[in-house]
């Protein structure tokens, strides 16, 4: 069972309304979407509900498809590192 099948189907709602918006809109904004800083191509997919804040670590492959490579709830101001390097080892190894 993974991060998503764990989660309360109101939250996966949400989660998915965000991953439809991604797909479908030209230009996504910035709280829903984007690069982090420091990384070569990886960016965070940003789901608010209630009082939590999920995030979805991604790249783009050739430019056209979302790869989604880790999640996880945060729970602190800043984005944990540990997060953030298993995210570039990730993609270091799928790319």
């Amino acid at each position: 069972m993974g991060f998503y099948d764990k989660l309360d189907k109101k939250v996966q709602d949400k989660i998915d309304w965000v991953f439809e918006l991604i797909k479908t809109v030209e230009f996504i904004p910035k709280r829903f979407f984007e690069h982090i800083e420091n990384t070569e191509g990886i960016y965070e997919i940003r789901v608010e509900f209630e009082s939590n804040i999920y995030r979805i670590f991604c790249f783009f492959d050739e430019g056209h498809l979302v790869i989604l490579i880790n999640s996880f709830q945060k729970k602190t101001q800043k984005t944990p590192k540990k997060e953030i390097d298993l995210a570039k080892n990730l993609k270091n190894n799928i790319s």
